[in-house]
């Protein structure tokens, strides 16, 4: 065989073959988060590392008490340590980045979600000096009249 049938018949396998490659999708810049907390707390800081660990670009403004963001968010009734805002929703507390995916992908017609309190066991309450300790909790799908549902069950 010639080294141009060759080459011919090398171009030929590679052609038939793009057809059945997937597309390349550009790269998505990464969700910012915008999130508020109080200065001293390390458990934020680690719900925040959480996060920036699962992709998204996080900003942190210090306050002294998160209140009143808390209740211009909608989640005046479901406080935890901080709050933060990803395109247009609150996530408060230690949400999970999954559930937070999720809410994006999914889009409802919500204020946000929710992990009241400050349950062991989610980011950022499950560092080593929790000891492994986990606190079954709900994150709540919090709707713009302030009730919520379960959004995903933690047990």
């Amino acid at each position: 065989m010639s080294a141009t049938l060759v080459r011919r018949l090398a171009a030929a396998t590679a052609l038939a073959v793009l057809p059945a490659l997937p597309a390349l999708a550009p790269a998505q810049p990464p969700v910012s988060v915008q999130v508020w907390k109080t200065p001293a707390c390390g458990c934020c800081e680690d719900w925040i590392r959480h996060m920036r660990e699962n992709g998204f670009d996080v900003a942190a403004h210090e306050v002294n008490d998160t209140s009143a963001v808390r209740r211009h968010a909608g989640m005046d009734g479901y406080g935890s340590c901080h709050t933060a805002v990803v395109d247009g929703y609150a996530i408060e507390g230690h949400v999970p980045a999954r559930d937070v995916r999720r809410l994006l992908a999914e889009r409802p017609d919500a204020a946000g979600l929710a992990a009241p309190g400050m349950p062991l066991g989610s980011p950022g309450m499950d560092g080593p000096e929790y000891g492994g300790r986990k606190t079954p909790h709900d994150v709540l799908l919090v709707d713009r009249t302030g009730r919520a549902t379960v959004w995903r069950p933690y047990r």
